[in-house]
């Protein structure tokens, strides 16, 4: 790509959730965007590359809030936790196109050992892919969802923590390690074997202290939290999002409103597991727990939206079947029919909420003047069908900071 590139003529949702722009013109030089609007009202300069988009809708790179970033062969933890890390960072590495074919330019990886050095080689330009948020590892208490149960505790990739003092220590490391963000478990899980997702994990002193950590560099926290009483333990303590959320009650909603917190409900991995993980080694126990949450898991999200809380959109795809990164556009889909959002909202859950949720609204989410060029061409208007982005095959080029990383045009 050249040093400036003008792309007109296509029809511009930017992520704020109002009105299109029919005929858009969107000047991009070098990683930004400097100029938008209708076509023949934005300065070209005469060396810009000129792209023309007519027919086509442009719209912000999607954002996916939970990811792991893995290279496990299944969703058996275990059997993915004896495999060499060397094999397992060369396929994590492959699920970065995945993403760009799938329209994701930016993922927020909630617990991984390999995505902090993932990104540190698309820093280097040695791979391309979207931009990457880690948490690096998840922080659990013991016999808490991330610790490894079914294995001896020295095979754990999480960081086992207990007590104020290493709780702290252990948020210390993370960042230390080059984490953005730190995430924890503030409740028991689905894919955790001798817990349960209504468990209360962590106390809240313990949480607080690791909030206190996080923000004292300028950072937050998300919590994998499904039980009720974790749920708000968590929020009590001062922490950004909450991943899942299956079982929250009214006065977790509340407090989520009344915080301006963050909801993530990962809809996808649930259903996944439920019609598919018989097919692809999820452990017994965990399409057990899995069936048993489907639907009350549908029917608190739909109540949390209707309150007015905060949605991002998140898949916990893990790079696997059934949960292979590069499908991760399913949570649209599923934001739309099972939580009652139009297909605006669902975008915005993808785009700028998902920003406000990674703390990246100031650059990225949207498409504006200063804010960098990510941005997606696609065949067909998804606000009239949302599913439009679940075909990648509708998603004819991907930009990321201006770069053009995919093109079927």
């Amino acid at each position: 790509m050249g040093n400036s590139v003008f792309l007109k003529g296509a029809t511009l949702i930017d992520g704020n959730g109002g009105e299109v722009v029919q005929n858009a013109g969107i000047l991009v030089e070098g990683e930004k965007i400097v100029a938008i609007g209708e076509a023949n009202s934005v300065k070209v300069p005469e060396t810009a590359e000129v792209v023309d988009l007519q027919g086509k809708t442009v719209m912000p790179g999607l954002i996916d809030a939970h990811v792991h970033i893995m290279g496990g062969k299944s969703l058996n933890l275990a059997a993915s936790a004896l495999e060499p890390t060397e094999v397992q960072m060369g396929r994590a590495l492959n699920d970065m196109p995945k993403l760009i074919n799938a329209g994701f330019t930016t993922v927020r990886d909630v617990g991984s050992i390999l995505a902090v050095h993932i990104k540190t080689l698309m820093e280097e330009g040695q791979y391309k892919g979207p931009n990457i948020q880690t948490s690096n590892q998840v922080l659990s208490q013991t016999a808490g969802h991330g610790d490894m149960h079914m294995l001896p505790p020295e095979f754990n990739t999480s960081r086992i923590c207990d007590g104020v003092p290493d709780c702290m220590k252990a948020a210390r490391e993370q960042f230390r390690a080059g984490a953005d963000l730190i995430k924890i478990c503030s409740t028991g899980g689905v894919l955790s074997e001798k817990d349960d997702p209504r468990w209360p994990q962590f106390t809240v002193d313990e949480i607080k202290a690791i909030v206190h950590e996080a923000e004292a560099v300028g950072s937050y926290v998300a919590s994998h939290a499904q039980g009720a009483e974790g749920i708000k333990n968590a929020l009590v303590a001062g922490v950004k999002t909450i991943e899942h959320g299956i079982y929250i009650d009214d006065e977790g909603i509340d407090l989520m409103v009344k915080q301006s917190a963050y909801l993530v409900p990962t809809l996808s991995i649930v259903k996944r597991i439920v019609e598919r993980g018989h097919l692809h080694g999820v452990p017994e126990f965990g399409i057990r727990k899995a069936k048993r949450v489907y639907e009350t898991h549908k029917e608190h999200m739909v109540k949390a939206y209707k309150a007015g809380v905060q949605i991002a959109l998140g898949t916990d795809f893990a790079g696997c079947d059934p949960v292979d990164h590069g499908e991760n556009g399913l949570e649209l889909e599923l934001l739309v029919k099972d939580v009652g959002m139009s297909a605006s909202e669902a975008i915005q859950a993808g785009t700028k909420t998902a920003a406000e949720t990674l703390g990246i609204e100031d650059t990225l989410g949207t498409i504006e003047a200063g804010k960098q060029a990510d941005l997606l061409v696609v065949e067909g208007n998804p606000l009239e069908d949302v599913t439009t982005l679940v075909n990648t095959d509708n998603i004819k080029q991907v930009y990321v900071k201006g770069e053009l990383l995919k093109d079927i045009s």
